[in-house]
């Protein structure tokens, strides 16, 4: 079994990806690596998630070319 998942979430900067956020911290998924994606208007802001400061990335199309485990949308498009 696989000890470590590649996480994104996208819209982690708006209040549903901030509360999906927080509800990550409480149940506390720490074994995961987590990239989270925004618009570009909130690309660089600064989140405190689990203890570390993660940069938002810009949400393009490009932006899976990553292989990841899991993704999580809270963005309306």
């Amino acid at each position: 079994m696989k000890k470590f998942f590649k996480v994104a979430i996208v819209g982690a900067t708006g209040l549903v990806g901030r509360t999906v956020l927080k509800v990550l911290e409480e149940k506390n998924f720490s074994n995961c690596t987590y990239t989270l994606f925004s618009s570009k208007k909130s690309a660089g802001t600064k989140l405190l998630f689990l203890g570390e400061n993660y940069i938002v990335q810009e949400l393009t199309e490009s932006s899976f070319n990553s292989d990841f485990d899991f993704a999580i949308f809270c963005a309306r498009w």
